[in-house]
């Protein structure tokens, strides 16, 4: 079988097809190797049935780049490839932030930074409250994302809470004007478990994104060198 090194050329081609300055190319740019990896090796959403109950959840607290996002999700058949041809136009489904109402298979409508973990953190203790034990819960933020407060305090209450059905995927840009690393202690300090991955590595995205801890939330941090996003 052969390992696929990068992220298919037709997807990165459907990325090019919504254009406009509110596509934030390089914020977008960089999450999209995360994003394939997750819709295509780890998630278990059906677009066939993206609202079953048993799903995995997917939350793009980075709404404010959704075009790789929504290049994935036309990709995996979600909603026609043809929608990207009208991102942000009058009459589109697809905004510049990502609207649940809207666009199928979008679990939250993100944009307002800071919000997104808190949610996650709200939709796995649902999760655990309903009994749903195998269900996953994925969620994206950026590394300058991360300097909005109310972050930190989703970060200190999910361990208390021992959501170990809940991942959080770090994309480090390196955009933050206040240093985020080293992750392993900063995150760790909190009760994370933490792991730190090139961000155009697949094979390094799959295999931490694979693990689950039962007991501890589980962080990976993509790290995607400045410029070359």
């Amino acid at each position: 079988m052969d390992v696929e090194l990068t992220t298919p050329i037709h997807v990165r081609e459907l990325m090019t097809r919504a254009t406009g300055d509110e596509k934030h190319d390089e914020s977008s740019t960089s999450t999209l190797d995360a994003l394939w990896v997750l819709y295509d090796r780890i998630l278990r959403i059906d677009p066939t049935d993206p609202t079953a109950e048993d799903r995995d959840r997917f939350i793009l607290s980075k709404g404010h780049g959704p075009v790789a996002y929504y290049a994935v999700l036309a990709s995996k058949g979600f909603f026609p490839e043809t929608w990207l041809d009208g991102f942000m136009t009058r009459g589109s489904r697809l905004g510049s932030h990502p609207d649940r109402l809207l666009v199928p298979g979008v679990e939250a409508s993100t944009g307002s930074l800071g919000h997104g973990l808190p949610i996650a953190v709200g939709v796995a203790q649902a999760l655990r409250a309903k009994g749903l034990d195998g269900p996953r819960v994925v969620v994206l933020t950026g590394d300058a994302e991360l300097n909005e407060g109310s972050n930190w305090e989703a970060i200190m209450l999910a361990p208390h809470l021992g959501l170990g059905n809940l991942t959080l995927l770090a994309i480090d840009n390196h955009s933050s004007s206040i240093a985020m690393a080293p992750w392993e202690r900063r995150l760790g300090s909190f009760g994370w478990r933490v792991q730190v991955v090139d961000g155009h590595d697949l094979a390094a995205l799959e295999a931490a994104l694979s693990i689950r801890d039962d007991h501890v939330p589980t962080a990976v941090v993509a790290d995607i060198p400045e410029g070359e996003w």
